[in-house]
């Protein structure tokens, strides 16, 4: 894509009650990169900064719409707050979607994240940023917070954080300092400390331009912008990866769930779509938890508070459960058709520990279920498509990330497909799996499937021959137990044959 960079004024709010609207499309060309969506955001952050100066911005992805007008009220009540606003930096909203079936099979609400895991780091510093649905305070992509003790007034706040703005700028000295951060745009530099001569004209050519500048693609050379301030460009998940250094730097955030959703999305309606999306996180994930950033060396040395940290470790280190995940799709059956015993006999007491280990963590995830709402159906689809995700898209996350370390693959941003087809939507309101296009998902799905099958067919003819219930029990239940999540999966793979 070539393109220059392009500022239009839709509505000056001059002599109107309407807020003002400016359209912002930066510079891309193909001899740049354009850092995805973090470019994007910190070339909005510096045109934002010029042409209105906001303190605080609202960050929605294009398929999501605001449901609730309250919602900056709701998040300024955090913001504003004296007690906690001057630490903190974002008050994130959960994602919801308009078009997620009774059944949601995919588990497209994510309630395991949105309703118990973000509630719950909410209350040792704050949540991951989810990268939509979060009114965010600009000064905390600046600087660090700052003491409330120490602080007096804005202006002292500012001397603190930036030794350079404490006269306008009286020194060269101090000009090439602020210059080397932010880069050259006297405009900008101003408006980090909120400086502005009056209302300035923003339909002006000089203002245009400024802006055009500063959506452009030379700007943020030999610059800070992606490394020290703005979005970081060190993550194609700049949002997440962004949050995790504010909270490292100090920096809280809140959390905050109310009743009525305040921004509706639309979710993904297939396996495909909603596979690579969850590829696309986990590579994103694991390859900043093994980063001289991951949580256990870097995080235990910034400020953030270890048990938030710790959390922080299980979002970036839990996708590389698919490895154990896929070697108990493979050993637990082919020692049930050797049958090798692998579990202990039915009499013997270790087999009771199995036993309550077992039904202890099915029965603690349905009791957070029914406590959110949820119901026995609720409970079943996500066992099922915990299980498909773990072995297919963490699994293929955590290869990306080996392949790009190997320099065999390249840092690809991979857009989630939201277009409505509707034979995908009839599908997905029935509550039926939709495999169409998640060929490569499907190899290892496939191949766990069909070899659980074999396995235990020839393993129950075993286990008849040699009754040796006793000592088999415990592999012929697990196999069975794999069957029966992998049922949709089964009959996806009819259903394609007869297609076909």
């Amino acid at each position: 894509m070539d393109r220059p960079p392009y500022i239009e004024v839709i509505h000056d709010n001059k002599e109107s009650k309407l807020p003002q609207l400016v359209y912002m499309s930066r510079e891309r060309r193909p001899s740049s990169p354009h850092r995805f969506k973090a470019g994007a955001l910190n070339a909005l952050l510096r045109v934002s900064g010029v042409m209105s100066n906001a303190p605080y911005m609202l960050v929605l992805d294009c398929d999501m719409y605001c449901n609730d007008p309250s919602s900056a009220k709701q998040a300024m009540c955090f913001h504003l707050d004296h007690n906690i606003s001057t630490t903190l930096s974002y008050v994130q909203f959960p994602q919801t979607f308009y078009n997620v079936s009774k059944n949601d099979i995919y588990d497209a609400q994510s309630r395991s994240a949105y309703q118990n895991k973000y509630q719950g780091m909410d209350g040792v510093g704050g949540t991951v940023c989810a990268g939509t649905g979060y009114y965010l305070k600009k000064e905390a992509l600046y600087s660090t917070p700052i003491n409330q003790d120490n602080m007096t007034t804005l202006f002292q706040k500012a001397q603190l954080e930036y030794k350079w703005e404490s006269q306008l700028y009286q020194s060269e000295e101090s000009l090439q300092e602020a210059e080397e951060k932010f880069g050259a745009s006297r405009k900008f530099i101003n408006s980090l400390n909120h400086q502005r001569n009056g209302r300035e004209n923003v339909l002006c050519d000089e203002m245009i331009d400024e802006a055009k500048a500063l959506a452009s693609c030379t700007f943020e050379e030999n610059t800070r912008w992606g490394k020290e301030i703005g979005y970081s460009y060190n993550s194609l998940l700049e949002s997440s990866y962004t949050g995790y250094l504010l909270h490292s730097k100090g920096w809280k955030s809140v959390y905050l769930y109310p009743k009525r959703p305040c921004f509706l999305g639309c979710s993904t309606i297939d396996m495909k779509d909603a596979l690579v999306q969850l590829m696309k996180w986990a590579s994103g994930l694991v390859q900043v938890g093994l980063s001289k950033y991951s949580p256990f060396t870097y995080g235990l040395m910034s400020k953030m508070p270890l048990v938030q940290n710790m959390c922080y470790g299980y979002f970036m280190f839990s996708h590389f459960l698919s490895i154990p995940c896929f070697l108990y799709g493979i050993v637990p059956p082919l020692c049930f058709l050797s049958g090798t015993p692998l579990f202990p006999k039915v009499t013997s007491p270790w087999f009771a520990l199995f036993t309550t280990i077992f039904l202890s963590s099915l029965s603690q995830h349905l009791y957070e279920v029914m406590s959110s709402g949820g119901n026995l159906r609720t409970w079943w689809n996500e066992q099922r498509i915990w299980i498909i995700k773990t072995v297919t898209a963490c699994l293929f996350g955590c290869l990306d990330v080996l392949m790009k370390w190997l320099g065999v693959a390249k840092a690809n941003f991979r857009l989630t497909n939201k277009a409505i087809d509707e034979e995908k939507l009839r599908k997905h309101e029935k509550g039926k799996f939709d495999f169409q296009g998640a060929k490569l998902f499907m190899v290892p799905l496939t191949f766990l499937v069909v070899f659980n099958v074999i396995c235990f067919i020839f393993g129950m003819k075993r286990l008849v021959l040699e009754r040796n219930f006793e000592e088999m029990f415990g592999q012929g239940f697990l196999s069975f137990y794999v069957l029966v999540l992998s049922y949709p999966i089964l009959e996806g793979l009819v259903v394609s044959k007869k297609q076909k």
